[in-house]
């Protein structure tokens, strides 16, 4: 487990990470699996068994953000509360980027977004919020489980890829 994030910046962010007992999370931020369906599907690309779904909170301060990383399985985002969230996906074999911000109903966000199978993904809360952190859930199908689970590496070419065609996004690598 990495060491401790950024410093707890509010009291409501205190008090979701020890309410919902959540721990540093790999990718930054803060999560605690919550849910593992103990129904198993045969995932169609080869990996072993996994169960059907999995489920976690996911808490970001407004300092730290989700880096660059990818899931084997799709993986529905859903904001539950705080500042809106800038979720980005990449498309590594055609070089697609795509930018959905989450939170409530309006003309700018939407609350939930799915992110397919095997595409990048990053992620930070809005810092032009008062709120200082973002809260949401995620489900996997089939489930999470780390050996589906790569982060980009720094100075490989999905990373340099990145940093230089969409610069802004470089810091999430």
């Amino acid at each position: 487990m990495p060491s401790h994030p950024a410093p707890i910046s509010t009291a409501r962010t205190r008090q979701l990470i020890e309410q919902l007992q959540l721990q540093p999370h790999p990718e930054g931020g803060w999560y605690r699996e919550v849910f593992r369906s103990p129904g198993q599907v045969m995932p169609q690309d080869g990996r072993p068994a996994r169960s059907a779904l999995t489920s976690i909170y996911f808490l970001l301060e407004a300092a730290q953000h989700s880096r660059w990383h990818r899931v084997l399985s799709d993986e529905v985002w859903v904001h539950l509360e705080g500042a809106p969230l800038d979720l980005w996906t990449w498309d590594a074999t055609d070089g697609r980027l795509h930018h959905a911000p989450l939170g409530r109903v309006s003309a700018a966000t939407t609350p939930q977004h799915v992110v397919a199978a095997g595409l990048w993904q990053a992620a930070r809360p809005q810092a032009n919020d008062a709120a200082g952190y973002t809260l949401v859930a995620c489900m996997v199908g089939p489930g999470f489980d780390f050996p589906d689970f790569r982060m980009m590496e720094p100075g490989g070419s999905e990373a340099r890829r990145v940093a230089a065609d969409h610069p802004a996004l470089a810091p999430f690598i």
